[in-house]
């Protein structure tokens, strides 16, 4: 009887997750990587544990969803799934032909021309060309990126390379289909196409797991919800259960027993993440000022470089002057991913401050405002500037330095939400 169970269970299964440990080495010194790599002695490293003891089990047919925070391990246990990472210990089942939009496009040619690079992928997939002869037109109507799939793929946009990227790798028809962010690639057009494309796979009994910050998405799509935390698996139950769970770790009011399947151990580790700092950031000025400090914090005061959109959030800058300036200007502004400016100001714009400052005086200044951004990944500029006379002057700028990531769910058209409030009755 045992044995007849678990054979209905493997039957049953789509994704085992085992145990699964993933750890990395973080050398102090490249020389250390060095010495561990060729045996020449034991390098001084740390251990970071990306995932830490998971267990997930995935059933045929089924839509789940995977949430948490930055660093949570999230796109770690998407890629041991897929096969592209090998977990240090554990185990990982897969009972079907996975097509996975992971990192779209790794596997292009860029001298090879869009139909080439169909043709290129496909094989790899495991396809025959008479396959991929069958499929070519539903990919090609899905890319809608008209003459240019005959010409070189370096030629294209990054709009036109991941919209070819994500046709090629949802016209496969997968048994299980894995998503870490992909539905958010080209205009609202072509999302929306995905999104189509996703309930239609979802109407056909497919598996998906699916990974976003979009929570709206894992509400309407999920029917369960995995939370990660710092690589724990901190619970799973409904999307309901799961969002409002992770809304309490992103404030750091995550309690034991709060949430179904919840790991006692992990609840410790509530969400107090670090810093969010670009070590790549670009910095420079004359040096008359300087940003010594900077961070967010929620509407609690608790650190934080994630947000709920439409919560109170606070920026903290802390400036240290050299030298006597006349009218200092503190400014911050935010960009998407992609570069764009999104919003910004400063204290002249808003009459905020005007007063001169003196050699060695330390100012602290906060910004805070409502997070009205749409859910995604931002990333915030610094600085201080001001005139001599007609001159603008440069003191310090620090740009792109902190990412900051606003959770949602719900997310309207554009770069904000307008907030507007509806009514509807009869005429």
């Amino acid at each position: 009887m045992d044995d007849e169970k678990n054979l209905k269970m493997e039957e049953e299964t789509a994704i085992q997750v085992k145990d699964v440990v993933k750890v990395y080495k973080l050398y102090d010194k490249m020389r250390d990587r060095v010495k561990d790599a060729f045996g020449l002695g034991r390098g001084t490293y740390k251990l970071h544990y990306a995932l830490n003891g998971v267990n997930m089990d995935v059933h045929k047919g089924e839509t789940v969803g995977i949430i948490g925070t930055n660093g949570s391990g999230k796109s770690t246990i998407l890629k041991i799934i897929t096969g592209v990472l090998h977990p240090t210990s554990g185990e990982v089942t897969v009972n079907g032909r996975i097509s996975a939009l992971l990192e779209l496009g790794a596997g292009f040619n860029p001298e090879y021309s869009g139909v080439e690079n169909v043709y290129l992928n496909g094989t790899m997939m495991g396809f025959s060309e008479k396959e991929i002869d069958e499929k070519l037109p539903a990919i090609l109507e899905f890319a809608d990126i008209g003459d240019y799939v005959y010409q070189p793929v370096k030629t294209y946009s990054s709009g036109m390379f991941v919209r070819l990227a994500f046709a090629v790798a949802i016209n496969i028809e997968p048994e299980i289909l894995i998503v870490d962010e992909a539905l958010s690639v080209g205009d609202v057009f072509f999302q929306s196409k995905c999104y189509h494309k996703f309930e239609e796979f979802k109407e056909m009994g497919k598996t998906i797991v699916f990974v976003s910050h979009d929570l709206s998405s894992i509400a309407k799509y999920c029917d369960r919800v995995f939370l990660l935390n710092k690589g724990t698996l901190l619970g799973v139950g409904s999307p309901k259960e799961m969002i409002d769970a992770y809304k309490q770790v992103l404030v750091g009011q995550y309690k034991a027993g709060g949430s179904k399947g919840t790991t006692a151990e992990a609840l410790d580790e509530a969400f107090a993440d670090a810093s969010g700092t670009n070590p790549n950031a670009l910095e420079y000025g004359d040096g008359k000022a300087r940003i010594e400090e900077y961070y967010l914090t929620d509407e609690h005061g608790t650190r934080t470089t994630t947000l709920l959109k439409g919560s109170e959030f606070t920026l903290h800058l802390k400036v240290k002057f050299q030298e006597k300036l006349t009218a200092p200007i503190f400014a911050f502004t935010v960009k998407n991913v992609r570069g764009t400016e999104i919003t910004g100001t400063n204290t002249m714009l808003e009459k905020a401050f005007l007063d001169g400052v003196e050699a060695g005086q330390v100012k602290e200044v906060t910004f805070t405002q409502k997070a009205d951004l749409q859910g995604g990944e931002y990333l915030l500029s610094l600085g201080v500037t001001g005139y001599d006379g007609d001159v603008f002057q440069v003191y310090h700028r620090l740009y792109d330095i902190i990412n900051m990531t606003v959770v949602s769910d719900k997310n309207t058209v554009g770069f904000y939400d307008m907030n507007s409030k509806i009514v509807v009755k009869d005429a």
